[in-house]
């Protein structure tokens, strides 16, 4: 039999990390944070991470390790996470994996197999070189049928460097756990609402003096605008690439908007995620399906 694992899965702004936190609690578990940019030390309001006091105590794993400008693949990510979570099952405890990078939440849920090559740095330069519009043209020609998000450049220069070392795009999968998949996320116009109030939250608390200050530590610019989103639109901001921080910020709005809509075209596609009623009582919906899980 495998060990279980509970997913619980998301869009931006949906609530699922106090969701998490909440359900660890009750059922003495850990949370396994499967964010690809929560990662990072000093990514703290940009990435939502949660603070020390939001934690209630329950342990969380995969948050602060590694440094704003380190190469940091999903590779990393799973070998990292299989670690983190065996450790929590040795100790009798129950693993909730909780995030909203899709890639790394079906990474371990899935269990991708993943190759050991080394990566080709020489290639990898070279792909850093190219705009992330020519590096989705090049992906275009080699693999038509792609459904990447051109605007991701991490994920379409991963995809072109494993296409390089001769591996299979879509890896195949053998699972190390039996795995419960909760979804949290809301009807879109509450979505849109949540994501403006979380914003206007975040920018009040100094979102922007954290991204001057990474930029002012010797982080790159081109690091911080490859991590998309707030880090990008801010950086842009600092450098004087808008008219007004209002304009800044409704375009910010848009591109989370934007993001989170991909985000559940993403996790539509899983079919075993059964999506919680936000409106109604997902923490006690939750228990009862963790409860039948467990037994």
């Amino acid at each position: 039999m495998l060990p279980k694992l509970i997913v619980i899965a998301g869009t931006n702004a949906s609530g699922k990390s106090g969701l998490g936190i909440e359900l660890a609690a009750r059922y003495g578990g850990e949370v396994v944070s499967a964010d690809s940019r929560q990662v990072f030390r000093g990514l703290d309001l940009g990435s939502g991470k949660i603070t020390p006091e939001e934690t209630k105590g329950v342990p969380h794993h995969l948050i602060d390790v590694c440094e704003p400008g380190d190469f940091y693949s999903m590779a990393d990510f799973q070998k990292q996470a299989y670690e983190a979570i065996d450790g929590i099952i040795a100790r009798g405890k129950i693993p909730f994996l909780v995030g909203g990078t899709g890639l790394y939440v079906a990474s371990v849920a899935d269990g991708y197999v993943m190759s050991n090559r080394m990566p080709d740095l020489a290639y990898r330069d070279e792909l850093e070189k190219l705009t992330t519009e020519e590096l989705y043209a090049k992906l275009k020609q080699i693999v038509p049928e792609t459904d990447v998000d051109p605007r991701n450049r991490n994920r379409v220069m991963r995809i072109l460097e494993k296409i390089h070392d001769g591996d299979d795009v879509t890896p195949s999968k053998e699972a190390r756990y039996e795995t419960l998949r909760l979804g949290v996320t809301w009807e879109r116009s509450v979505l849109r609402q949540r994501i403006d109030e979380r914003l206007d939250r975040r920018l009040e608390q100094g979102m922007i003096e954290e991204v001057k200050n990474l930029l002012d530590s010797g982080v790159s610019e081109t690091f911080m605008l490859k991590l998309g989103l707030e880090y990008r639109f801010i950086t842009q901001y600092l450098k004087g690439e808008y008219s007004s921080l209002e304009e800044m910020k409704a375009l910010l709005a848009t591109a989370i908007k934007q993001f989170a809509k991909r985000q559940m075209i993403w996790f539509r596609r899983d079919t075993s995620i059964h999506w919680l009623d936000m409106t109604a009582d997902p923490f006690g919906e939750a228990c009862a399906k963790i409860d039948a899980f467990l037994k």
